[in-house]
């Protein structure tokens, strides 16, 4: 199986799902990840934070943008072998962009019907009212897929790609069941307690962003500690799937057939993150 995510920044794919795919990197699965933005402009912690020093360091505090993208990449490919990434594909488009481009659009679609991913993952677009990179990138993946399922051999010179499933990631809503809060939730949430530390040493590779130690371990420790809180696990990332999903019967996860429903609060407190993954 191939998957594809699809991300404004350098960090995100790392950040909403590295746990996920660092799991389908050790079943076998081939792994794509598509950048639309350099990042250049964004979490710029680390030369933000020379210039306010007494006496900088020159070579940190003059760097140019494409110093500062060029960082911001080794530190993605670092991460993304630790993951088991197999290919990033980095478009290089300014990071503060408000709304959809066309001609990213196509460009998206390009890629989509070249890698021909059967699972896509991207940001929750959560309100498209609020013009957020993370948004505006996701309206146009989804755009983007929309225009790639259309491609036809003799019209464009490409087949169409059957992408079978979407999962919308980093949506911050954790309720237990589908009455609570209108309905809004996610409905797919993977345990990474086993790969926990695969992401957090990923994780610590964004330095020039501040990504690294002690907010690594807060990230996980908090938005994937709740997460896994509303799974029953220690450690979890949340997705909501975009289309419907077809059984032959009525799904219970083998999961849900384990859980002890008396000790489960024990059981998904049970990893000391910061005790057995302390900072670099």
């Amino acid at each position: 199986m191939k998957i594809m995510t699809i991300y404004a920044h350098p960090a995100d794919t790392i950040t909403n799902c590295g746990g996920t795919l660092a799991l389908h990197a050790q079943r076998g699965d081939e792994i794509v990840a598509l950048i639309l933005s350099h990042g250049g402009r964004i979490h710029a912690n680390k030369y933000a934070e020379e210039w306010r020093k007494d006496h900088p360091d020159d070579d940190i505090a003059t760097a140019g943008l494409d110093d500062i993208v060029a960082n911001k990449k080794n530190e993605l490919e670092r991460a993304a072998d630790i993951i088991g990434i197999g290919k990033v594909i980095t478009l290089d488009h300014e990071d503060t962009y408000a709304t959809v481009h066309e001609d990213v659009v196509e460009e998206i679609a390009e890629h989509i019907a070249a890698e021909q991913p059967e699972i896509v993952i991207c940001d929750h677009p959560k309100n498209p009212a609020y013009f957020d990179p993370h948004s505006v990138a996701t309206g146009m993946a989804l755009a983007a897929l929309s225009r790639a399922g259309t491609y036809l051999r003799n019209l464009d010179g490409r087949d169409e790609v059957p992408v079978r499933q979407v999962f919308l990631g980093g949506l911050p809503v954790f309720n237990l069941d589908a009455l609570s809060l209108g309905g809004v939730r996610n409905d797919c949430y993977i345990d990474i307690t086993d790969v926990v530390g695969t992401k957090l040493a990923a994780m610590d590779q964004f330095v020039s962003q501040g990504y690294h130690g002690v907010f690594a371990r807060k990230l996980v420790e908090s938005y994937n500690g709740e997460a896994g809180r509303a799974a029953g696990v220690n450690f979890a990332e949340a997705f909501v799937r975009l289309y419907n999903e077809t059984h032959s019967h009525l799904p219970v996860t083998d999961a849900a057939l384990a859980a002890d429903p008396l000790t489960r609060h024990i059981a998904y407190s049970a990893v000391n993150l910061r005790g057995t993954f302390p900072v670099p």
